[in-house]
């Protein structure tokens, strides 16, 4: 069995199965390594010191056990090892539940039920979501849906494709960092300093591959392709995240709706700058839209990731 196949297999489990927490996942234990080195690490080196330390043996430690692991399985019978490379390869890709996630606040929306879609929303992202209008909800689901669309789908394809499940599981290591320590306040502002800039190193490259293929997507759906490719040239940069508003953007261009602008988290207003333009409104059928573009761009990323192994290998 070869990758594409290993890949194409995991992507039919996630499509069938979703994310199967029923498993040791790897994140789950990524977390728990990650909490731990760095209690032990604040106690014995300065914040900073103490953060690299934590990230590059998370990262060190992700990598080896999933080489070993693999190994092992290879060495009882070279199917187990195949495998396990697929299991593995399946952690890595949370496109089913994200798009689930999004079709939930979708349903909610459609029966009228804005406490359950303002429900739904908690889900997804960080925001305060009480008192959210139905054009906030959709507009937070459709951000969601974007960012996640590289950190979630295209990144652990892309670098699947390069360096196996591996390279996956390095790259899930890196972004579960940053989901834990990449914050900017007192406690992790030194101590999450490289997890931040790590993921915003492991993200620059795929990010800028997926913008260009969610507009290739919204051309393959009948969308706005070019809007696509202009609004991610445009406002791509105007997102607090080197990375996440690229794919923001191309989708806000695609789907022809302006996305940022005014958030509240932990109750203080956030005033992001606005990516696209307000052509059409933010309307729930917008939600199934961004769901269609994150699976056509699914496949393409796979597409553009075997080929470019291909052209690596030779």
């Amino acid at each position: 069995m070869s990758l594409p196949v290993q890949l194409i297999g995991a992507l039919a489990l996630d499509a069938v199965a979703g994310d199967p927490r029923w498993l040791p996942h790897p994140v789950k234990l990524i977390g728990k390594l990650s909490a731990t080195l760095e209690s032990l690490t604040r106690r014995l080196l300065p914040p900073k010191v103490a953060g690299i330390v934590t990230a590059a043996f998370t990262v060190a430690m992700a990598g080896a056990v999933t080489w070993a692991g693999i190994a092992a399985f290879s060495f009882l019978h070279p199917f187990l090892g195949e495998l396990a490379s697929t299991l593995v390869l399946w952690t890595t890709i949370a496109s089913r539940d994200l798009a689930d996630h999004a079709r939930e606040v979708d349903r909610a929306l459609r029966a009228e039920d804005l406490p359950c879609a303002r429900r739904s929303l908690a889900k997804m992202v960080s925001r305060d979501t009480e008192g959210l209008e139905e054009s906030a909800i959709v507009r937070g689901t459709i951000e969601s849906v974007s960012e996640n669309t590289m950190d979630g789908v295209t990144a652990p394809i892309f670098y699947a494709c390069l360096f196996g499940p591996v390279g996956a599981i390095a790259y899930k290591a890196i972004n579960t960092l940053d989901s834990m320590f990449g914050y900017r306040n007192e406690r992790y502002l030194r101590f999450g300093w490289a997890s931040a800039r790590l993921d915003d190193c492991a993200g620059y490259i795929p990010a800028r591959l997926t913008a260009p293929l969610i507009s290739i997507g919204a051309g393959l759906l009948g969308l706005n392709s070019v809007n696509s490719f202009r609004i991610w040239f445009r406002d791509g940069q105007r997102h607090p995240s080197p990375n996440s508003g690229l794919a923001e953007a191309a989708v806000a261009g695609a789907l022809d709706i302006q996305l940022g602008g005014v958030n509240r988290y932990f109750g203080q207003l956030s005033n992001k700058p606005t990516i696209g333009e307000p052509n059409l409104p933010l309307t729930r059928d917008k939600i199934i839209q961004s769901i269609r573009l994150m699976a056509v761009t699914t496949g393409l990323a796979v597409l553009t990731g075997l080929g470019l192994r291909w052209y690596m290998m030779g």
